[in-house]
């Protein structure tokens, strides 16, 4: 009885761990008798052998029966290769199953160099801001515009980040091969994926835009020299680039899980074997495991793209708001691409990983609840009862490393937020008081007023702003002092 159960639970263990084997005799199944007896003989050839050239029962109408490899890799390959490019993502793939990551490398290398040159130069471009904002001595708001251009520049901190979890990248890769072998084995045909023409134009258009804005901001925006915009078209590339490539991924799962659950539901209108739903209950783990890993696999690096996308929206949405008050100037051109631009790419990230939560496990759930079960023998209603409650049981939603879900929650909180940042930034800068007409502008309220009390000659156009100046100083003179709060 003992020996039972534990073996009953070595076998639980396993469904989220079947690792199959590349092999040139890989064929469908007729049926199998549950993924645990093909772990017992190993995905050798004696097994593929025996079920050579059998049409798959698992899905209906299926006609590809020739294995395609890579598929995944094929449709996010471009995207990996201008990431590669622009120094962000140093992985070797010599064939399925076979993505690593090491610093011995010639990608490692390329992508170090490019970093290291990237580095001088954005260090030369904060520098030359910096002076430009230490010089400042105008109203609230351009100092605000003048850090936005130092913030811009935070994307270079995303490289080493990227670097650092590049290798669970690599677990991602091999998982999806593991993925394409039983999904080829179960369903009959390959995961049918057709991604790669929209990430060539991602690769292309992407980029095209991003060095648009860019240049538009470099005309429109004052102190923003020619030399500058190298630096933030690569770094606007970067965090675009991230965003097109988990766009991409959770468009992979999303449409993955959809065309599963559309198979299997069709293949149980036919028959309804035991072992077919356990064979599809353990490929669902799997593609819930790929859904977690994708939001464990870059954690870090889109937790600080979405603080940085929260931060520069913020202070652009504020500078185009201070600015509208004067008219909408062409200055404020930029200032409005960058803040569209942003908010897209932030919409983006949280409703494709909507999607694919959605796809991976309500929609599965929704497949599972129409089920008819009277025609069902008790095995088949019990399986379709365990498959069930393992998608009640294994969350599918893409998480942050814990930190935050991703999904369209978190783009309304961020919303959220930054209005009420907004609130506080335009109310900060209505309480601060005009500068008094024919004065100097770099002169503070405190040597103003001094000047007014001092008796210096004013003209008649400006006699409500004195009258109002000795007002002010009169009732700061008597008013107490408030220990914490609001200014009296």
């Amino acid at each position: 009885m003992v020996s039972h159960y534990n073996r009953k639970k070595k076998k639980d263990a396993v469904f989220l761990n079947v690792k199959p084997i590349m092999s040139s005799t890989i064929a469908v199944r007729k049926y199998s008798n549950g993924i645990m007896d093909q772990m017992h003989n190993g995905f050798g050839k004696q097994v593929y052998q025996m079920s050579n050239n059998r049409p798959s029962i698992a899905t209906i109408s299926s006609t590809n029966q020739h294995f395609i490899p890579n598929i995944f890799y094929q449709n996010v390959a471009p995207l990996k290769w201008f990431m590669l490019m622009i120094g962000v993502l140093p992985m070797m793939r010599t064939g399925p199953g076979t993505t690593r990551f090491t610093m011995r490398s010639l990608p490692f290398g390329y992508c170090l160099v490019v970093f290291i040159c990237l580095s001088i130069y954005v260090a030369y471009v904060t520098n030359q801001r910096i002076m430009i904002v230490t010089s400042l001595s105008g109203p609230f708001e351009e100092a605000v515009i003048a850090y936005l251009f130092l913030v811009n520049l935070l994307p270079i901190l995303s490289v080493p980040i990227m670097w650092w979890e590049t290798r669970k990248i690599c677990t991602l890769f091999n998982d999806w091969d593991d993925f394409e072998i039983l999904y080829y084995q179960i369903s009959g045909h390959s995961v049918p994926l057709n991604l790669r023409r929209r990430a060539q134009n991602i690769a292309i258009v992407l980029p095209v835009l991003s060095i648009l804005s860019v240049v538009v901001t470099h005309i429109t925006m004052a102190d923003f020299n020619l030399v500058q915009v190298i630096p933030y078209c690569i770094l606007d590339n970067l965090t675009a680039m991230l965003g097109a490539w988990w766009y991409l991924i959770c468009e992979a799962l999303s449409n993955t899980a959809y065309i599963l659950a559309e198979r299997f539901q069709k293949a149980l209108r036919h028959i309804g074997p035991a072992a077919m739903v356990a064979d599809h209950r353990a490929l669902w783990l799997r593609l819930s495991k790929l859904t977690r890993d994708t939001g464990t696999a870059t954690c870090y690096t889109f937790t600080f793209l979405n603080l940085y996308l929260f931060f520069i929206i913020t202070l652009s949405i504020y500078g185009l708001m201070s600015q509208l008050s004067e008219g909408f100037g062409v200055k404020d051109i930029g200032l409005a691409i960058t803040a569209l631009w942003n908010i897209c790419l932030l919409f983006f990230i949280c409703d494709q990983a909507h999607n694919a939560s959605f796809n991976v496990r309500t929609n599965f759930q929704k497949k599972l609840l129409m089920v008819e079960l009277n025609w069902m023998n008790s095995d088949a209603q019990t399986e379709i009862n365990m498959f069930l409650r393992a998608t009640e049981m294994n969350p599918s939603n893409i998480n942050c490393g814990g930190f935050f879900d991703v999904n369209r929650n978190l783009f309304k909180g961020l919303l959220t937020t930054m209005v009420t940042y907004l609130v506080v930034l335009l109310q900060f800068q209505i309480s601060i008081p005009n500068v008094i007409p024919n004065s100097n502008p770099n002169m503070t309220l405190i040597e103003a007023i001094t000047m007014m009390m001092s008796g210096e000659d004013y003209s008649g156009e400006n006699d409500d702003v004195t009258t109002t100046t000795m007002m002010t100083t009169r009732a700061t003179t008597t008013a107490r002092t408030p220990a914490r709060g609001r200014n009296g």
